[in-house]
């Protein structure tokens, strides 16, 4: 029914519109359920500070005004905090998203990269699909050392050396696209809440400073005139008195603001990885997939979660840094499938060993040149002025 009614498609700027018309106290309340795609204005945050109780009447003594710089200023900063937090945790789940999208392709286009090479080393078709199919209960670390004791051994060449790394990395590749799909999954999901999740009645009493029977009045009242004259819009036709406007309206005005772009904020580095430089170093080898699988779980947690050890949070909600450059590093990695076959030939060619018989010399000790400042301070230590003349200050 509600679809046969809609003329017109329903969009943000629409949305806009209708919360724009509503009462003062309406647009409030719906720009605060909304406040991580909506903003209060000035005029709004001084009319909430006028309009709360002022808590000196309850204790008998007379008020003589609300309106203080004070109070403003407090009210901004409880709504400035709840935009944040609500906003950061928007994009959060949607860097995670990006991010996790781009790792499980990079990660599966290695996968294809590394079985071709196998093929073009005589691997046959079903050796390698065995390998696929145990890659899920394969232990590499001892497979890993198992092969450079035999290459130092010369128990293998160069060419089955590469083949059996290869094999290696294929099955690490599978199990790593198989992880980056999962946490996409659950990404995925937490972003879909994060964007139905609106704020509740005691955090928007928190910053409107009302009682909660008053707020509540409030909400059910303006939510149902905001439903009801987006209908009217949607329509096209005047709104029917005591009607009861669709929640799916509702559900609707979430989707649809949730598609809108994503503010992107300004995050600061929080001493990951000790220093930036080691923090880029690391998100390049992550992002070609080159991080060990033994402490990959601990370096995505500390992007996502902040739970490095090594980070200095001075901000009161997470950080955002590690997952901001780590999209950025992405942006600029060439997932090309000649780029991806070029760096697995480059992680499985076997390291050069020492020429057998070659012996390394002593390294010829060259004599050091002193400056003329190390030359004066021996020269005073030894009781001898610049010119070599004996001191006569002893």
């Amino acid at each position: 029914m509600t679809q046969a009614l809609m003329t017109s498609p329903l969009t943000a700027e629409l949305i806009h519109d209708v919360i724009a018309g509503l009462p003062i106290q309406g647009r409030i309340m719906l720009r605060m359920m909304l406040i991580q795609h909506l903003d209060i204005t000035d005029e709004e945050i001084l009319f909430m500070v006028s309009d709360r109780p002022d808590p000196r009447c309850v204790s008998g003594k007379k008020p003589i005004t609300t309106m203080t710089q004070e109070s403003i200023s407090a009210m901004i900063s409880r709504r400035d905090e709840y935009r944040r937090r609500a906003r950061l945790r928007r994009e959060r789940t949607w860097l995670q998203c990006t991010a996790l999208k781009k790792l499980a392709a990079t990660a599966e286009g290695m996968v294809d990269r590394a079985a071709a090479l196998l093929a073009s080393h005589g691997v046959p078709e079903h050796a390698i699909a065995g390998l696929k199919a145990q890659a899920r209960v394969a232990v590499p670390r001892p497979a890993l050392r198992v092969l450079e004791e035999r290459w130092d051994k010369d128990e293998i060449s160069a060419e089955e050396y590469q083949k059996y790394r290869l094999a290696i990395e294929l099955q690490t590749q599978i199990r790593m696209a198989e992880r980056f799909r999962k946490r996409l999954d659950l990404a995925e999901r937490e972003r879909k809440t994060s964007d139905v999740t609106t704020l509740q009645d005691h955090e928007i009493g928190h910053i409107w400073g009302i009682p909660a029977g008053t707020l509540a009045a409030r909400r059910v009242k303006f939510f149902s005139q905001y439903l009801t004259a987006l209908q009217a819009k949607l329509s096209g036709t005047p709104s029917i008195p005591n009607s009861i406007p669709p929640l799916d309206l509702w559900n609707e005005t979430l989707a649809v603001l949730s598609r809108t772009p994503i503010e992107r904020s300004i995050a600061t580095y929080d001493g990951l990885e000790q220093t930036e430089p080691a923090l880029i170093e690391k998100l390049t080898a992550y992002v070609s997939i080159g991080v060990p699988e033994t402490i990959e779980v601990k370096f995505w947690n500390s992007l996502v979660y902040g739970a490095s050890s090594n980070a200095m949070h001075s901000e009161n909600t997470r950080t955002l840094f590690g997952l901001q450059r780590l999209v950025s590093v992405q942006n600029d990695f060439d997932a090309s499938p000649e780029a991806l076959e070029e760096e697995l030939l480059t992680r499985t060619t076997p390291r050069q060993k020492a020429q057998a018989g070659a012996l390394e010399g002593p390294a010829e000790s060259s004599k050091p040149v002193l400056t003329d400042l190390q030359t004066q301070i021996l020269h005073n230590f030894i009781g001898e002025d610049v010119s070599g003349r004996a001191s006569d200050k002893w």
